[in-house]
């Protein structure tokens, strides 16, 4: 009883902003889990309230990662409601020494350029200083890199998303985003779940 208390008090300490940006976040991803089309407006909602909230914690790149997806989702959306249900599903791939290079290489050249430009840009505008610039420009890039190696149906990007999800449960128990980094420790809970799931289709395809 006390610790429901406790866990109830919590919540009403937090921004109710925040909880819903949390609360729709983790149904998206469930609702993508389980290949259901209604996953993208609860992502479009989730990271519409992230652009917000990444904005005033001054986490620039988190910002500008959540511009990208809240316009990707919507894509994603239009083109999930254009696809038969009988559509072909696309094989899992494994990570090649090429994907590996570009990665790292990505990694390496944007992310000192982004960070570099978000302190630069917040002086010439007089903004509150950027957090974290380079470390957050960081996983953007890697989560950014990552999106495109899930779209690409490649195993390892599960692996990536969990390295970063950790990172970022760091970064926002920081700036006090207690419910968001409780989310971000669900996300890498759901990417090792996802890596094994895949892992077990890339297996069948070699039977």
């Amino acid at each position: 009883m006390q610790a429901f208390h406790a866990i109830t008090q919590w919540l009403q300490s937090q921004s109710p902003l925040e909880l819903t940006g949390v609360v729709t976040g983790l149904l998206c991803v469930y609702l993508a889990a389980i290949n259901n089309i209604w996953n993208w407006p609860f992502a479009i909602i989730s990271t519409g309230i992230y652009i917000f909230i990444f904005a005033q914690e001054a986490l620039y790149a988190d910002a500008l990662q959540n511009i990208y997806l809240f316009a990707i989702n919507i894509y994603g959306w239009y083109y999930w409601s254009r696809q038969p249900a009988n559509a072909p599903k696309v094989p899992v791939v494994r990570i090649t020494h090429k994907q590996v290079v570009f990665l790292l290489l990505i990694a390496a050249l944007a992310t000192p350029v982004l960070g570099f430009t978000l302190v630069s840009l917040t002086k010439v505008l007089h903004y509150q200083p950027a957090a974290y610039p380079y470390l957050d420009s960081f996983c953007t890039v890697v989560s950014l890199t990552a999106q495109v190696f899930m779209a690409r149906k490649v195993l390892e990007n599960w692996l990536i998303w969990i390295f970063v999800d950790v990172i970022y449960v760091g970064i926002y128990l920081a700036k006090g985003l207690e419910p968001t980094a409780i989310m971000f420790g669900i996300y890498a809970v759901l990417a090792l779940v996802g890596y094994i799931d895949w892992r077990k289709d890339y297996r069948k395809q070699l039977i």
